[in-house]
């Protein structure tokens, strides 16, 4: 369970909740832009688009994906693995060896999201000095 203290636990709940119940009357739209915020969400997020670049590769274990992802915790990684499991985007595979052997791969929707999400990265990757150098400047011009 995550810590109370974290401010964006109630705003990511609500968030969640508002788009998953059923009685609540959305029009087409809001219900359209509630799921795609969810899915961006998902996908967008800080950790799971290193985890899903490294599973469209093939099977990739957990100590490998820990090592690959910079920064990222044990539990982070592991709640990440959950949810992309739980969104059909990886699938888990479970060795019954001792100590038994888990695999994640992408699912054929994953690998189709594959290209994106590496045209995005290498989009950061490319601008990531710019937009540092434009934070600097916009700080210099908007601290008092």
């Amino acid at each position: 369970m995550m810590s109370q203290r974290n401010s964006d636990v109630p705003a990511l709940v609500e968030t969640e909740l508002a788009c998953a119940v059923e009685n609540v009357p959305f029009t087409p739209g809001q219900a359209r832009a509630c799921t795609v915020r969810e899915v961006l969400d998902r996908v967008g997020g800080k950790w799971s688009i290193g985890v899903l670049v490294a599973a469209s590769h093939g099977p990739v274990r957990f100590t490998e994906l820990e090592r690959h992802i910079e920064g990222i915790s044990r539990r982070m990684l592991t709640l990440t693995l959950r949810n992309l499991e739980r969104d059909g985007l990886l699938h888990r595979t479970v060795y019954p060896t001792v100590p038994p052997k888990v695999e994640y791969r992408a699912t054929p929707m994953a690998l189709e999201l594959y290209e994106s999400l590496v045209a995005l990265t290498a989009w950061a990757e490319r601008h990531r000095r710019a937009i540092a150098e434009a934070r600097t400047r916009y700080d210099a011009e908007h601290t008092g």
